[in-house]
């Protein structure tokens, strides 16, 4: 499933969602596992706030020592109330939004896998489906957060990723109007109804390869040589 995305700029937030209350520090403009990117939630005041939040509901470094690693990034609506790594933020009605202005997925058209980016048709910022959780820090506490996603088999343009053969998955892409719906909701039943697929009119997805990484500076030519004798 999604293992990054865009998340959207500090400014674009405040104007979108009216934003005075901003939790943390900034973030990247492309997030991956365990990178900080903001999500929208209401604190315990009820304060509306954007915070600053990791990726993967269970960081790394909250991971024991000797316990393999194991990814957090998407939680599968269908177990997301019984997985122990989830249960009790989802049970809890910890819900928040991820805003971003597209994510990433594995395309394999060409025969081989390359890298689509997915987003609204109009290039508007949209935020999707998430749960956050709340840890002890060594500064105050400190936040994490999962993306909720869906079957996505019948669906018209997310059926195109992945590898063939495997399920396909969406992200929840929540409608603007019922943002504030869904991060006040405390019903766990309640809130499965917003688990819908969003329009395939509404999205487009294109071929959007990596940047190139970076060479390393060849060695000074006196440092390659070898003397020998």
């Amino acid at each position: 499933m999604c293992t990054n995305y865009r998340p959207t700029s500090r400014e674009l937030l405040a104007e979108l969602f009216q934003l005075t209350l901003f939790e943390g520090d900034d973030w990247p403009q492309e997030s991956w596992k365990d990178y900080p990117a903001p999500i929208i939630r209401y604190n315990a005041q009820g304060q509306l706030v954007c915070t600053t939040a990791t990726y993967g509901l269970v960081p790394r470094r909250q991971i024991p020592p000797g316990v393999k690693p194991w990814d957090t990034m998407n939680a599968r609506s269908e177990t997301v109330g019984q997985l122990r790594s989830y249960a009790k933020c989802w049970c809890d009605g910890q819900l928040c939004l991820v805003p971003m202005t597209g994510f990433f997925e594995p395309n394999y058209e060409s025969g081989a896998a390359q890298r689509w980016q997915i987003g609204r048709a109009d290039g508007a910022p949209f935020a999707v489906a998430g749960i956050w959780r709340e840890w002890p820090g060594e500064h105050g506490p400190e936040y994490s957060f999962t993306q909720l996603t869906i079957n996505a088999d019948d669906h018209p343009l997310m059926r195109r990723f992945h590898k063939p053969g495997d399920e396909k998955r969406s992200l929840i892409v929540i409608a603007a109007d019922e943002y504030d719906d869904w991060l006040r909701c405390r019903d766990p039943e309640r809130a499965r109804s917003y688990f819908q697929s969003f329009p395939p009119e509404l999205m487009r997805a294109w071929f959007d390869p990596p940047p190139p990484r970076k060479k390393k500076p060849a060695p000074p030519a006196d440092a390659r040589q070898i003397d020998l004798f």
